[in-house]
C-alpha cells in the first residue's frame, strides 16, 4: 500500500469495470442481419444502467473475415459493414457522455495475408515492404509452435512466388509483421495516434510477448538495428501518453505472474503495460471449481505479486477466446476438461474450452459466487458481453465462434439483436435451454432477482468502495477447503470476503482481534453488523458468499 494519501479519482483505469463487446453480435440497427456501430450506440444506455464505465471494442476495422475481424487488412479505417469513422466518434461521444471510456483493440503483431502490405511484401524480393514481414529462406531449426496445433502444423510457411517462408505464430493467412522495422514502428505509432485523436482513452494489446519479442532471433531487423521489445513498449506507452495523458494499454500476456512483472508499467525499467489479464488465477479458479477445492486458487492468489501504484491487475471469469488452461499441469488440465468439457467437441486446440459459465456449472447459484469472487478481488473486473445474463455457448459453431454469438436482448426470433431472417444473420443465435427465450436482458431487467441485477449490483459496489481496488490482498487459511477466505486492505478501509465454491453448507471460524478493542463486523450486502472480540463464526451455504467491511481497519484476522 501506497505510504501517500491515494487519490482515487487519479488512474480511472485502477477501477474501472471493463466490458468486452464485438460489434457485429452485438445489436443490428438496420436488419441486414450484422451489428454495427449504430446499433451499439442505442444500447449503451443499457451498459450504463448494468454500472459499465469502460468500453472494450474487439476489431472493427477491414478485416479479411477469416479470424472474426484479427485478420485486418487496413489498420486505419472501420469496416464498412460496421459503419464509418463518424459512427465510431458518435459511440465514443455517447460513451462518455454516459461515463464510460472507450479502449480498442491494438491487434499489429501480423496483418492478414490480403493486407496490401503484404501483398506487396511477397510480390518480390525487391519490393518496399519485403523487410516489412519476416522471410527467411529455410526456418530455424527450432521453430516456435503454432498458437494454434491442428489447425496449422508449422509457423512457416513458403510461398511459391518468392521461394522464401515467411514467419506467422497464429495463422498463415496471418503473416507476422516484422516489429523490429524503423518503417513498421512508425506506422504502429501512426496507428495509435489516429485512435487516441479520435477519442479512444487506450488499448487492449493483442498477444503481447509475440509483439514486442526480440525480434533478432528472426534475423530481420536491418543493419545497425538494436532492437529491444521492452524497450519499444515502453516508448510506445510514452508515445500515447503525451497524446492522451489519461491512456492506458491493457496487455493480454498469458504468462507466469513473475513473468509478467516485466511487461508493467512502473518507474525504472519496467515495461508499458497499466493493466494485465490475471491468466493464472483465472485458470487456478477453474481447477478449484472442478475440485470443490478453493487450494489451487488461493496458492495463486498467495504467489501474485503486488503491483507498483501504477499497475493493476485485470480480473476475468472467461475472455472473448477459448477458456485458456495452457498453464494447468496436463492431470490438472484433464481433470478440468472432464469436469466441464466432458466432451471432445467442447475442446479445442487441446488447451481450451468454447463454453461459457453457466453451461460448464449448471447451477446458477455457483455462476453468482464466481462473479461475486471476481469482484472482491483487488483489481478491475472485465466482463464479457452476455455473461451479465448468463448466455450460453452455441456448440454447433465452430471454433472460438461458439462464444461470440449474437446478444440476446429480447425474447422471440433474432433476440432483439435483429429483425433480419435467421439464415442471414452473421453467426447462429444460441438455442435450447440457453436461447433468447429463456435468457435474454429485457425479462432479467425486470426480475430483481435476475443475474442481471445480482451483477449491476456488484458494479455498483465495486464503483462505491474505490478502496478495493488500491488495496493489497491476504488470503487467509481457513478449515473448510471448499471455502476461500481473504482480506482486502486499503486506504483506511478493510473487508473480509469469504466464497464456498462446493455444494455443501459450511462453518467457517476466524480469530478477529484488535488492540482498540472489539471488532465490528458490517455486510456488505443486508447492512446487518456484529461486534465481537474473539471468535468469528459463520455459516455459508452452499456457494454462498459474505463480504464483511472491518473496523477498525488495522484488525487482525486469523484462522482459528
Amino acid at each position: 500500500m501506497s505510504p501517500h494519501p491515494i487519490d482515487y479519482a487519479d488512474h480511472w483505469w485502477r477501477n474501472t469495470v471493463i466490458y468486452c463487446l464485438d460489434v457485429q453480435v452485438f445489436q443490428d440497427s438496420d436488419g441486414d442481419g450484422a451489428g454495427d456501430l449504430q446499433g451499439l450506440v442505442s444500447r449503451i444506455h443499457d451498459l450504463a444502467d448494468l454500472g459499465v464505465t469502460c468500453l472494450w471494442l474487439m476489431p472493427f476495422f477491414p478485416t479479411a473475415d477469416r479470424d472474426d475481424g484479427y485478420d485486418i487488412t487496413d489498420f486505419f479505417a472501420v469496416d464498412p459493414r460496421l459503419g464509418t469513422l463518424g459512427d465510431l466518434v458518435e459511440a465514443i461521444r455517447v460513451a462518455r457522455s454516459q461515463g464510460m471510456r472507450v479502449i480498442i483493440d491494438f491487434v499489429m503483431n501480423h496483418t492478414s495475408a490480403e493486407h496490401p502490405w503484404f501483398r506487396s511484401s511477397r510480390s518480390s524480393r525487391d519490393s518496399p515492404h519485403r523487410d516489412w514481414y519476416v522471410w527467411r529462406d529455410e526456418p530455424p531449426a527450432n521453430p516456435d509452435p503454432p498458437v494454434f496445433p491442428g489447425e496449422e502444423d508449422s509457423t512457416w510457411t513458403r510461398d511459391e512466388r518468392t521461394g522464401q517462408y515467411y514467419l506467422h505464430h497464429f495463422r498463415a493467412h496471418q503473416p507476422d509483421l516484422n516489429i523490429a522495422h524503423p518503417a513498421v514502428r512508425e506506422q504502429i505509432e501512426r496507428n495509435l495516434g489516429l485512435w487516441l485523436e479520435l477519442g479512444v482513452s487506450g488499448f487492449r494489446v493483442d498477444a503481447v510477448p509475440f509483439l514486442f519479442s526480440d525480434a533478432d532471433q528472426h534475423g530481420t531487423q536491418p543493419a545497425g538495428t538494436d532492437y529491444d521489445g521492452a524497450e519499444h513498449l515502453r516508448r510506445l506507452q510514452r508515445f500515447a501518453s503525451r497524446r492522451n495523458g489519461e491512456v492506458a494499454l491493457l496487455g493480454e500476456v498469458n504468462l507466469t505472474h513473475e513473468e509478467q512483472l516485466e511487461w508493467f508499467h512502473a518507474d525504472g525499467q519496467s515495461a508499458g503495460l497499466q493493466l494485465q489479464f490475471d491468466f493464472v488465477s483465472m485458470q487456478r479458479l477453474y481447477l478449484s471449481l472442478a475440485r470443490r477445492d478453493a487450494t489451487p486458487l488461493a496458492r495463486a492468489l498467495r504467489e501474485r505479486p503486488e503491483l507498483p501504484d501504477a499497475s493493476q491487475w485485470a480480473n476475468f471469469v472467461r475472455n472473448h477466446d477459448e477458456l485458456t488452461l495452457d498453464k494447468l499441469a496436463p492431470d490438472e488440465l484433464e481433470e478440468v476438461f472432464e469436469a466441464f468439457a466432458p466432451d471432445e467437441g467442447m475442446r479445442v486446440y487441446g488447451r481450451g474450452i468454447r463454453r461459457r459459465l453457466p453451461t460448464m456449472l449448471g447451477d446458477e447459484r455457483a455462476v453468482r459466487m464466481v462473479y461475486a469472487l471476481m469482484f472482491s478481488l483487488p483489481g478491475c473486473p472485465v466482463l464479457f458481453y452476455g455473461e451479465e445474463i448468463g448466455m450460453g455457448e452455441e456448440l454447433a459453431v465452430p471454433g472460438r465462434y461458439a462464444v461470440r454469438t449474437p446478444m440476446q436482448w429480447e425474447p422471440g426470433p433474432g433476440g432483439g439483436f435483429s429483425s433480419a431472417p435467421a439464415s442471414s444473420l452473421t453467426r447462429p443465435i444460441v438455442e435450447g435451454d440457453f436461447g433468447p427465450d429463456r435468457v435474454n436482458v429485457a425479462d432479467q431487467r425486470r426480475d430483481p432477482g435476475s443475474l442481471w441485477h445480482h451483477i449491476r449490483r456488484l458494479t455498483t459496489m465495486y464503483r462505491d468502495t474505490p478502496q478495493l481496488a488500491w488495496s493489497t490482498l491476504e488470503v487467509i487459511g481457513v478449515r473448510q477447503r471448499a471455502v476461500l477466505g481473504h482480506v482486502a486492505r486499503g486506504d483506511e478501509w478493510t473487508m473480509l470476503a469469504l466464497h464456498n465454491l462446493g455444494d455443501d453448507r459450511e462453518a467457517v471460524r476466524l480469530s478477529v482481534s484488535s488492540e482498540d478493542g472489539p471488532v465490528t463486523l458490517t455486510d456488505r450486502f443486508d447492512g446487518q453488523s456484529i461486534t465481537i472480540d474473539g471468535t468469528l463464526e459463520l455459516e455459508l451455504e452452499p456457494y454462498g458468499w459474505r463480504w464483511l467491511t472491518v473496523a477498525p481497519a488495522d484488525a487482525v484476522i486469523t484462522r482459528v
